[in-house]
């Protein structure tokens, strides 16, 4: 399968929901969310902080796709740069987070962000995007169209209009579509799970994982629903997509669990029991050791957003 086959087929959808507005030599912390966020930052220089991995470089036409329950912030570097427009979010439906540096004139340096919920679908499955295990970075180069978008977008979020949100999705589609190709152009090492879509076996026992992750899914049983013996499936499996079949399991449940502590009121022992584990505790643990919080206080804090 061709990857010109594989875009053809995704049904990629973007949701903005905040402006990030950063004032100052400060930054904003973002909690763990249960879906994938994307960071389109529309002016200023800063970097991107993620649990456990180095900081990320952030710019004018930077985009950032941060995978679900990364607790991650954005920090306002502070240079100097020309004030843009005022924001008015509120016009457009989006949450403002504002954070301004006590020390600093607001006028002197701003970082501005729009962020994002992104889901991918592809052929009937859901979620696809939560295949993604390390954050996706791109750059748009200097002159492209794509930088001239993030002019389009200031301007829209400044001066909204009738249709403005829906203009705004539009062009956050195209930029993902964009990011997407470039690292594959590049032969970026985190796009392996899109390299993996290509293979009609492997995406056979993908598919079923994503659909239910809560099966008592094993090596074999996948094996056996892509067609291939044991062995040949875990290796092919794991050259194609660059980890074993049981550790995106592991976090296909992980992220399913924080939708469902998000979206439903089940307690988390039923939680726990609902994508396959067998022990709270060992749940509890492990849904800690991904997000950094436990299932109760990421509900929580999920519930108050």
């Amino acid at each position: 399968m061709s990857f010109d086959h594989i875009f053809d087929q995704l049904d990629i959808r973007t949701e903005p929901f905040a402006i990030c507005e950063i004032h100052g030599t400060c930054h904003v912390a973002l909690k763990p969310d249960s879906a994938v966020t994307l960071h389109y930052i529309l002016s200023g220089e800063g970097q991107i902080t993620i649990r456990k991995q180095p900081p990320i470089k952030i710019g004018k036409g930077s985009l950032v796709l941060i995978p679900s329950l990364s607790s991650h912030e954005v920090l306002n570097e502070g240079a100097r740069v020309v004030p843009g427009p005022a924001c008015k979010p509120a016009a457009l439906n989006l949450a403002r987070i504002l954070k301004s540096a006590p020390e600093e004139e607001p006028s002197a340096s701003r970082l501005v962000a729009l962020c994002a919920h992104v889901n991918i679908g592809l052929m009937g499955a859901t979620d696809v995007v939560n295949l993604i295990r390390e954050p996706l970075v791109a750059q748009a180069a200097e002159g492209s169209a794509l930088l001239a978008l993030v002019e389009t977008l200031m301007h829209e979020v400044s001066e909204p209009r009738v249709g403005s949100r829906a203009l705004i999705r539009a062009i956050l589609l195209q930029a993902v579509i964009d990011m997407l190709r470039n690292r594959i152009a590049a032969e970026d090492s985190t796009m392996d799970w899109m390299a993996a879509l290509r293979d009609p076996m492997i995406w056979k026992a993908m598919s079923a994982m994503l659909d239910n992750p809560g099966h008592p899914h094993s090596v074999e049983s996948l094996a056996e629903v892509a067609g291939m013996s044991r062995a040949a499936f875990a290796k092919r499996f794991t050259e194609a997509y660059g980890a074993g079949p049981m550790e995106l399991l592991r976090s296909l449940r992980i992220r399913k669990a924080g939708e469902l502590l998000r979206n439903t009121n089940l307690p988390v022992k039923r939680v726990a029991e609902t994508i396959g584990f067998s022990s709270r505790s060992a749940f509890s643990r492990t849904f800690e050791a991904t997000s950094g919080q436990s299932p109760g206080a990421f509900r929580k804090e999920a519930r108050a957003s």
